[in-house]
């Protein structure tokens, strides 16, 4: 399988290179995997996945997401790659003033989609999460659970190749992670999206094969 995410003598700092964050880690994820990165807080679980999407670039060594080296990736192509990218958030980053549905096909919006593709896409992706009766309420009349169902719908709205979610579960009660937990593996397993999760914890019931990375001491390392 090829790799999806490769780090190479990865480098990571805040203040022009002074506080590094992660130094010389060497690491690579592969296409269709289920990724959970540990470690303790303040360690760079964050720092990390915003790594991966292009937030924060190398301080040294070779970070390549998707074939494309982010060192020094131009505007449009990280704009390019970001697309085929699914972002999920603790706290869900929903507009309030908009409708479930259209929270769903927002990257559809920016994409430039038809208006019928971004419904059949709405309806499609939120009978996945099992929100079907929710597409015209708005996100401040569903329960933390709900809400986070819908980034997850999101996420997934123009079938990326990959997904990257910090902290998804942390405000939620046990039934409410256990539901986006199913969710995810459902997206990994199903449709073969690699799935990288930051988390302070991974969930006791899980039933899919997953790789496991711990930060400690500037280091990533994978735990067998």
């Amino acid at each position: 399988m090829a790799n999806i995410i490769k780090a190479t003598d990865l480098t990571l700092a805040y203040d022009r290179g002074k506080n590094e964050i992660i130094k010389n880690a060497n690491f690579s994820i592969k296409k269709g995997e289920f990724v959970f990165i540990t470690g303790p807080s303040g360690s760079g679980k964050s720092t990390l996945l915003k790594s991966f999407y292009g937030h924060l670039k190398p301080a040294g060594g070779s970070m390549i997401v998707g074939g494309v080296e982010l060192s020094g990736v131009s505007t449009s192509k990280l704009q390019e790659l970001r697309t085929h990218m699914g972002m999920v958030f603790q706290d869900y980053k929903l507009i309030n003033e908009w409708t479930v549905a259209k929270n769903v096909v927002l990257p559809l919006m920016i994409a430039g989609y038809s208006l019928d593709v971004q419904q059949t896409q709405a309806q499609r992706l939120l009978r996945h999460v099992k929100l079907t009766e929710y597409g015209n309420k708005h996100p401040f009349e569903l329960s933390g659970g709900e809400q986070q169902r819908v980034g997850i719908a999101r996420a997934l709205a123009k079938n990326p190749m990959l997904i990257l979610a910090d902290e998804p579960t942390g405000n939620l009660d046990e039934y409410s992670s256990n539901v986006i937990w199913d969710l995810m593996e459902n997206a990994c397993g199903q449709l073969e999206t690699t799935v990288v999760v930051v988390t302070h914890r991974i969930p006791t019931i899980f039933s899919l094969p997953y790789r496991h990375f711990i930060i400690e001491n500037k280091g990533v390392y994978e735990v067998h």
